[in-house]
């Protein structure tokens, strides 16, 4: 799985070249950025995925199923947005498109929804108790970053039932779908500074359950300005609802590190010991 997401951040690579040298739209309907953005975000997705799978409290078999799945669903993703945008196809909606450019649509549709269903299974592993045991800490931080998946995802399904990304005059639907995402980076960092803070007695789950529920919020802000049809960037009262919730988030990051620095090193330990002397 991680070099699967390692080939995502290679063919974002290539993208991005053509992108920079030639342009981004591809006639009548492909776009080249779109494949460079989908490929580094999967790619991303598939990489933070890889390192907290192992928590999951999953049985071999089922870890070999899902992440053999997962591979197999992501390469015929890379595929699908990569060459049709090249070929200057929409790989979600053709329009006019080939018998072929019409099934690889159609296939990418079901592998769209196997996506979900299949990290939908790896969400609920985390939510069960033994999933907490060896890593308490570590446990509710994932927990956060999936309900936050959960409303990307939700995202996603809602773009294709919308035909598009855009809603009313201003509303971009990609926004909600990208930013939750990124709770698998905040989120299980967080946890992990907390847990390292907490082994000296410097913090509690405080941290992580502020910096999880200011992230929601600010998705549920953002999510709501979009079904209005108003941008996210204007200057009203959701946006800067988000902003501020996400802030906090932020901030709270930044005091789960400042109590894991806190935390002495083993050599700092022995050196001020004066019985290790």
């Amino acid at each position: 799985m991680v070099l699967t997401g390692l080939l995502g951040f290679l063919l974002a690579g290539l993208c991005g070249v053509w992108w920079m040298l030639y342009g981004g739209p591809v006639g009548p309907d492909g776009d080249v950025s779109h494949a460079f953005s989908f490929d580094a975000a999967l790619g991303l997705f598939l990489l933070s995925t890889a390192a907290i799978v192992p928590f999951s409290r999953m049985g071999a078999k089922a870890r070999a199923v899902f992440r053999w799945s997962y591979i197999a669903l992501a390469l015929y993703s890379y595929f699908a947005e990569t060459v049709q945008n090249f070929r200057g196809v929409n790989p979600r909606f053709v329009d006019g498109g080939t018998s072929f450019d019409e099934a690889v649509g159609n296939i990418f549709t079901f592998v769209a929804l196997f996506l979900v269903l299949y990290y939908l299974f790896l969400a609920s592993q985390y939510f069960r108790p033994k999933a907490s045991r060896l890593h308490p800490e570590l446990s509710v931080g994932i927990r956060y970053a999936m309900v936050a998946v959960v409303v990307s995802f939700s995202a996603g399904i809602w773009i294709s039932m919308n035909q598009g990304r855009i809603v009313g005059t201003d509303g971009n639907i990609i926004w909600l779908h990208g930013l939750g995402f990124h709770a698998l980076q905040v989120m299980p960092i967080v946890a992990w500074l907390t847990a390292r803070a907490s082994r000296n007695g410097k913090t509690s789950r405080a941290f992580i359950h502020i910096t999880g529920i200011s992230f929601l919020l600010g998705l549920l802000a953002i999510g709501w300005q979009t079904y209005l049809g108003h941008s996210v960037l204007a200057w009203s009262a959701l946006p800067l609802a988000a902003a501020g919730c996400f802030l906090i988030s932020f901030a709270s990051g930044v005091g789960a590190l400042r109590a894991a620095l806190k935390v002495p090193t083993a050599g700092s330990a022995r050196r001020s010991d004066p019985q290790g002397m």
